[in-house]
């Protein structure tokens, strides 16, 4: 097989990786790729963006392509699905109207409602003014959400109304896009946040190992909200009588409401949930595609053949599969970031020691790199993922953490938490 991935971060790479450890996959062909996937062995990049969609239909006719995988939200929200779809391609996603669960967070906020589905209240404006009284009237701490699309940076957990206001004029600026500019304020709630990263064939839906990511920039989770600083499988927060509830409550009912309005849903569905100190768990987002950097490590543990389960999803057999195999023990992903990161930063900065990580045992996926001169530079705000694996978490962190020190970039950054709450309530189990 052939197969062409699109997208060009560390979920992508992973992906790639994964799927050249099968020995039906001769060859894999990213689009654009990056610095990791340009050195990965089987693997080739393309100079094409992940939005010419005719450039890649060409280069897969041409190449006898036999699966496309998307990672990124944007082009499905395009509709590279229905696309490729309409070519008689096998390919791996949600078609444009089930990518709405991601690309609109009212459109997934209404679904979830009609659903039953166990969601933080929330209010949709067009007005700022308006949006600003709301909130003014509610109070804080309130949650503040970009509609639309917005590379996982259109979250403001407001504190104060000043804060607020201040996040409600960022999005009506347009700072994450002009197109139907519109405001969701969200109920604030507490808890630990938990990733199910779930394949769907649309007919039967299946939860690979639940994730935690660490979202906001600074350890203690504080700072500004990035695409994610880190993430650890499986969390053991989910317990397998809370997975039985997330599967029934908000998985299988959401696949039903998707059905009930004739969205023929295959690939990913994956639900960003907040577990609440009572143990209840909600909604606060769907997303349509692998999430990053959970992917990193939630793949490191899969045992089955990665594609063979995107291919049973595509051609709606996941039901055949009686159950998903996993490696034991954890997994951990540390994001080493550009200084500046999720504000402004520099790229072109010189990378060393990932030979040196790996040989600690990690897996160092590429995101905002490029091989410029057959030198390695950073090209991204979240520059590299370094995933180990361990008996144990704490067997894991210690060996990504070792394997981190290794590298270095001028301005390079990373939480040294990652997996801390975890070990946490770990912690104080064993003081009962």
């Amino acid at each position: 097989m052939k197969v062409l991935v699109v997208g060009n971060g560390g979920r992508e790479h992973a992906i790639a990786k994964k799927l050249l450890e099968s020995a039906r996959i001769d060859r894999v062909f990213c689009v654009p790729g990056n610095g990791g996937t340009a050195t990965l062995k089987g693997c080739q990049n393309l100079p094409l963006n992940i939005d010419d969609f005719q450039g890649m239909e060409r280069f897969a006719t041409v190449n006898n392509i036999s699966l496309v995988v998307v990672g990124p939200e944007l082009p499905l929200a395009l509709g590279i699905v229905d696309y490729f779809q309409q070519r008689r391609f096998t390919v791996f996603g949600p078609t444009q109207v089930g990518a709405q669960i991601e690309s609109s967070k009212s459109w997934a906020k209404q679904l979830m409602l009609e659903a039953g589905i166990p969601t933080p209240k929330a209010a949709l404006f067009t007005d700022a003014q308006k949006a600003k009284a709301y909130v003014a009237e509610q109070g804080t701490p309130i949650v503040i959400k970009a509609d639309g699309l917005a590379s996982g940076k259109g979250v403001t957990v407001a504190t104060n109304l000043k804060m607020a206001r201040s996040a409600i004029d960022t999005i009506f600026r347009g700072e994450f896009g002009t197109d139907n500019i519109r405001v969701l304020v969200e109920e604030y709630l507490t808890g630990q946040e938990v990733s199910i990263l779930a394949l769907t064939d649309g007919i039967t839906i299946e939860p690979l190992l639940p994730a935690q990511d660490h979202k906001p920039v600074g350890e203690g989770d504080t700072g500004a909200n990035t695409g994610g600083m880190g993430a650890y499988a499986p969390a053991p927060i989910v317990t397998p009588e809370l997975m039985d509830r997330i599967q029934e409550e908000i998985l299988d009912r959401t696949l039903a409401a998707l059905k009930k309005r004739n969205i023929d849903y295959r690939g990913v569905l994956y639900a960003g949930l907040m577990i609440t100190p009572e143990g209840e768990p909600k909604v606060l987002e769907f997303n349509c595609r692998f999430g990053d950097p959970e992917t990193q490590a939630v793949l490191s543990l899969l045992e089955t053949p990665l594609e063979e389960l995107i291919e049973a999803c595509c051609k709606q057999r996941l039901g055949e599969f009686s159950h998903i195999r996993w490696y034991p023990g954890s997994a951990v992903c540390v994001v080493l970031a550009s200084g500046g990161y999720p504000g402004s930063y520099q790229k072109g900065k010189v990378i060393s020691g990932i030979e040196e990580a790996e040989a600690k045992g990690a897996q160092v996926f590429h995101a905002g790199t490029q091989l410029k001169n057959q030198q390695l530079v950073t090209d991204g705000g979240r520059v590299l993922g370094v995933t180990a694996t361990g008996d144990t978490l704490e067997q894991a962190i210690s060996k990504v953490y070792a394997a981190v020190d290794c590298i270095e970039f001028e301005g390079a950054y990373c939480r040294r938490d990652i997996g801390r709450r975890a070990l946490a309530s770990k912690a104080d189990k064993n003081l009962v």
